[in-house]
């Protein structure tokens, strides 16, 4: 049972390691990090990097905003592009069980994705442990949550890609949907929850609003990465206060994500457990 999984991610992970567009998103995020970090420092006049709290602030949300785009472009052809070639029904004539082929694919991704955000996000960190005003103890503690993080955001987004792979028959619907499904969860659930606050000011209580807040990956991303940097918690203390009344503190929300995570792929496993080939 664990070969075939391992065998499969290992197929997906060698797979993917010759994908030009995952090693060109890679280069791109290394760019943009490296950008932010050094780029702040010389907009406030400065040859040094800017403090970690702002270089995480701009960092998170970098990556709030192109980590799902790339995991939905990394996923979202993962059952239905096989469908459509012929060889997904050729690899379920095997003695393979539904959810061990789901499982081993999401390892191999899991696997490529963390080697990407490795490289582009790792190499900045030491540059700035190197390089920064804050200790190193520091910086390596917040990049590494963030690391984590991230991650996870990552492929919370890539089993979203599976589940709707697995619900559509054309590769194109398939991308035409999640690309819808991240305008919601990145940009138009916190507009919505905005306008909601404006518009019910009077009537609404802050933990309800806090609750719903955290009902969203993205800004359970963002919400863990204020809680567990103390440099960046200082970017929306606030928020952290509020979240903290709630009784929400780091170990929650890292529960929150997995919760995201299991549900998602619970769902996945259904899709394809009902599936007509």
């Amino acid at each position: 049972m664990q070969s075939i999984v391992l065998t499969i991610a290992i197929k997906e992970f060698a797979d993917n390691l010759r994908n030009r567009w995952l090693w060109m998103m890679t280069l791109v995020f290394a760019l943009l990090a490296f950008a932010i970090s050094f780029g702040g420092g010389v907009l406030q006049g400065s040859q040094l990097l800017p403090g970690l709290g702002h270089q995480l602030a701009a960092l998170v949300s970098l990556s709030l905003l192109l980590l799902p785009l790339a995991a939905i472009l990394l996923s979202y052809d993962s059952f239905v592009g096989e469908q459509e070639s012929g060889t997904l029904l050729l690899l379920l004539t095997y003695p393979l069980n539904k959810w061990q082929l789901i499982l081993g694919k999401w390892l191999g991704h899991g696997a490529v994705l963390a080697l990407a955000l490795g490289i582009a996000f790792g190499s900045c960190a030491l540059v700035t442990a190197y390089y920064g005003q804050a200790s190193t103890h520091e910086v390596l503690a917040a990049f590494g949550h963030f690391l984590i993080s991230s991650w996870l955001l990552a492929m919370i987004f890539v089993v979203l890609g599976y589940s709707v792979s697995l619900s559509v028959r054309e590769k194109a619907k398939a991308l035409g949907l999640l690309l819808l499904l991240w305008f919601v969860f990145v940009l138009l659930y916190d507009l919505a929850i905005l306008a909601t606050v404006v518009t019910f000011a009077d009537h609404l209580d802050r933990q309800w609003i806090n609750l719903a807040i955290l009902l969203n990956p993205a800004d359970l991303f963002r919400s863990l990465n204020l809680a567990a940097t103390p440099a960046l918690a200082g970017q929306g203390q606030s928020g952290l206060a509020s979240l903290q009344q709630l009784g929400v503190n780091l170990v929650s929300l890292y529960g929150g994500m997995l919760t995201w995570l299991l549900a998602v792929m619970s769902i996945c496993y259904w899709r394809f457990s009902v599936k007509r080939l």
